[in-house]
């Protein structure tokens, strides 16, 4: 990926005009001594951030990590790997383990997931990696040998198909609510499944092979129709069924993929419903959105696609997706004023992917949720970032957002820890222009001690961190936005230090 925006994305290459990784050992020391001995503004370590967080936090939010780890919440959680949901609900009694994808991007976990939290089943759940991105553990290939995913263990019982596994689901009688159509509307469901498999077959010829997109605008017209003549939001009326479970995980991305690789646009900003093509399929996703179930594992247009070329083997680009794909990319926005990773942030990402307006708080609780996600596993999310300025692993896998075997440079873990806790300390702040002296400080630092080698490995280190932000893996989209625009506003202060 070639632009001349200085945030350009490091997916298919380290992108710094500065060159090379950086970060020999003895730069880091002078590094390292000079930060010991330095006075700059911000001096709060993880535990001042972490007591910082809490007093400007709502009461939901302090509690969030003793929920997740008790399996409490309604909304629930991507980091959680036992669901009670609350104190009535026993771990001793769970019958279901669910086998997930760890980076929350196989759309038939989606679909398990989904199904689990709306029924309020309680479960386990057990992370595994897709093909792409990870070998898979012998102990899973012992309960499913080909290895595919989604996997449910129901009360001792292996269920290794999606569709399997949601007839399971609605057999407990642990569920709380109920999936099923309506008898009446048996027949209805079985032609709307069919409708299903034929959106996503035209959509991966499409996709996948290029050579203009006809049979999937006239299959997508159909599904509008089915939406329009509805008595409700939802496939069949007022009320979420298997129906619409089936359909939630690919027309997710539909959206998403073929506006970065085509151009076709079929969601549309509320304030601009009035010129949208597909209004009941919009009226669909906002209905979707009231639901927390599947808000809990909806993804972004950035992650979906990225994660879509190696489970689909490669996804074909036409012309008229350039602009989108720069602006998912973070490159520049439509209106080119600017990177739309960059402060401030234009609102729907300047009309090309609505904000989640469901999720309550604002800006505010979006920066906080980034603060607590960084903070609460800081030492961790260092190392990994310093893998932007390490080496490659091997062996290689075929997804750009996910190297297991890669190796992080140590020698600048330091400087990216500062640049962390300045990032948060900023993201805390109500005021979006404070901290901007505390990160020129360490960015001097950097520079002056480290030379301009060493600042390029720091500043490949925050673009490895800002493009490997997954969602909702590791947090949500308007807060992965948050935390993506202060990474590259780090960036852009140690690039203009680097020039002067």
């Amino acid at each position: 990926m070639v632009s001349d925006n200085p945030f350009s994305s490091m997916i298919g290459g380290v992108a710094s005009f500065l060159g090379g990784g950086g970060g020999k050992e003895m730069n880091a020391e002078k590094v390292d001594t000079a930060f010991d001995k330095s006075a700059f503004a911000n001096k709060k370590t993880w535990e001042e951030i972490k007591d910082q967080l809490s007093q400007v936090s709502t009461p939901e939010e302090r509690a969030f990590r003793q929920d997740v780890e008790k399996g409490y919440g309604i909304d629930g959680s991507p980091l959680h790997k036992i669901r009670l949901y609350d104190e009535s609900n026993k771990e001793e009694d769970i019958a279901v383990t669910f086998y997930r994808d760890s980076a929350s991007w196989c759309p038939y976990c989606q679909k398990i997931w989904i199904a689990l939290e709306y029924l309020q089943i309680p479960y386990k759940v057990e992370k595994i990696n897709m093909r792409c991105y990870g070998e898979k553990p012998s102990s899973f290939l012992r309960i499913q040998p080909g290895g595919q995913i989604p996997v449910a263990v129901i009360n001792g019982k292996v269920y290794g198909q999606s569709n399997d596994i949601l007839q399971a689901l609605e057999a407990l009688p642990q569920k709380k609510k109920t999936l099923k159509p309506p008898a009446n509307l048996d027949s209805q469901a079985e032609q709307l499944y069919r409708l299903e498999r034929q959106l996503f077959s035209v959509w991966m010829g499409w996709l996948t092979r290029g050579g203009g997109g006809g049979q999937f605008i006239n299959t997508l017209e159909s599904v509008e129709s089915v939406l329009q003549d509805a008595k409700g939001p939802f496939f069949l009326g007022k009320d979420l069924t298997l129906v619409d479970i089936q359909f939630s995980s690919f027309l997710e991305r539909m959206v998403a993929s073929l506006l970065f690789y085509k151009g076709f646009v079929i969601r549309v900003p509320e304030n601009e419903r009035g010129n949208a093509k597909y209004p009941a399929i919009n009226e669909w996703f906002d209905a979707m959105e009231k639901i927390p179930a599947y808000t809990l594992t909806k993804s972004d247009y950035y992650t979906h696609a990225w994660d879509l070329p190696p489970q689909l083997g490669g996804c074909v680009p036409e012309q008229d997706g350039k602009r989108f794909e720069d602006a998912i990319n973070g490159l520049r926005s439509l209106d080119g004023t600017q990177g739309s990773w960059e402060l401030p942030l234009q609102p729907d990402n300047g009309g090309v992917e609505p904000d989640w307006s469901f999720i309550p708080g604002g800006e505010s609780a979006a920066r906080r949720e980034a603060v607590e996600r960084m903070s609460s596993n800081h030492e961790a999310i260092v190392k990994f970032a310093c893998r932007g300025a390490g080496r490659k692993g091997f062996p290689s896998y075929s997804a750009p957002l996910s190297d297991p075997n890669a190796v992080p440079n140590d020698a600048l873990q330091r400087s990216v820890d500062e640049c962390f806790r300045t990032i948060c300390t900023a993201l805390i702040a109500e005021n979006t222009n404070t901290h901007d002296a505390d990160m020129k400080s360490i960015a001097n630092v950097i520079v002056s001690e480290g030379g301009k080698e060493f600042a390029g490995g720091v500043i490949n280190s925050l673009a490895y961190m800002r493009d490997r932000v997954g969602v909702p893996r590791d947090m949500r989209l308007p807060a992965a936005r948050q935390l993506r625009a202060r990474l590259n506003w780090a960036i852009g202060i140690i690039l203009e230090v680097s020039e002067n």
